[in-house]
């Protein structure tokens, strides 16, 4: 057991964007030495394979439009097992403090007189960016590196900095952006971000159905729509991301992808 995971101690996990290989030594002991985990609906089976048969698992995942627990009940889930002296892992995909909701549970836990602790995870972007070969920063043209989320409450529309966000010399990586890919062009390109920037598209990040779709911004609509399906997708944008050495998988889409532009054209 890990030193620092007493009794009512609760842990705010990063379970990195899938693989289990990219789960962090640190995550793997506290998953082990934890006597309760809740976790996110994205978790898949292999890293729960990994969890011991011991340790009590609580789903209590949350996807659009599919939400089984709202914030309020997780975090009572949370507070009610530490009160109980339990060790609590609370298991997010990808890193806890990037668009995982960890201040409110964070909030809620020091409310009730608990200190949770942080085990970061490997984020989304990174682990996209590697399975395509490129680099989110590059020099002389991607100085800058913003992460942003594309979910809005009840359909409201998108309330973002679109002129900050439409900096050539940035790349950008968008999450939860399936939905909104039309408006994310659209925007974009209106506040003067040329309709050639490159764009990769990125659906399951790093498990064995990944798939890798490179584009451009004036058919990124298009491109989501015609390969995305209802799976988890992360759009990254920038020149940054126009190179690089992707599967065979990807290439092959990008050929399909290419006939179909040509026949919308058309």
């Amino acid at each position: 057991m890990l030193a620092e995971f007493d009794h009512g101690q609760v842990w705010l996990v990063g379970a990195g964007p899938g693989d289990p290989d990219l789960l962090t030594r640190k995550a793997e002991r506290l998953l082990c030495a934890a006597t309760v985990v809740f976790y996110d609906a994205l978790i898949g089976p292999a890293i729960l394979g990994i969890i011991p048969a011991s340790v009590r698992l609580v789903p209590v995942g949350k996807r659009s439009g599919r939400h089984s627990r709202d914030q309020d009940s997780i975090n009572a889930l949370l507070v009610a097992a530490a009160q109980a002296g339990e060790r609590v892992v609370r298991l997010k995909g990808g890193d806890p403090s990037l668009f995982g909701r960890a201040a409110e549970e964070i909030t809620a836990l020091a409310a009730a007189g608990f200190t949770p602790r942080i085990c970061p995870g490997v984020t989304t972007a990174s682990a996209a960016a590697a399975s395509a070969g490129v680099s989110l920063s590059l020099r002389g043209l991607a100085r800058r590196v913003q992460f942003i989320t594309a979910h809005s409450a009840n359909g409201q529309p998108l309330a973002l900095d679109w002129q900050g966000l439409a900096d050539p010399g940035s790349t950008l990586a968008i999450y939860m952006g399936r939905a909104a890919a039309g408006d994310i062009g659209r925007n974009l390109m209106a506040h003067g971000l040329s309709a050639a920037t490159p764009v990769l598209v990125a659906c399951n990040v790093s498990l064995p159905t990944e798939h890798l779709v490179r584009t451009r911004l004036d058919l990124l609509a298009f491109t989501v729509d015609a390969v995305c399906g209802d799976r988890p997708t992360l759009i990254i944008i920038g020149d940054a991301v126009g190179g690089g050495t992707v599967g065979d998988d990807a290439v092959a889409a990008d050929r399909v992808l290419a006939t179909a532009v040509q026949t919308h054209a058309a």
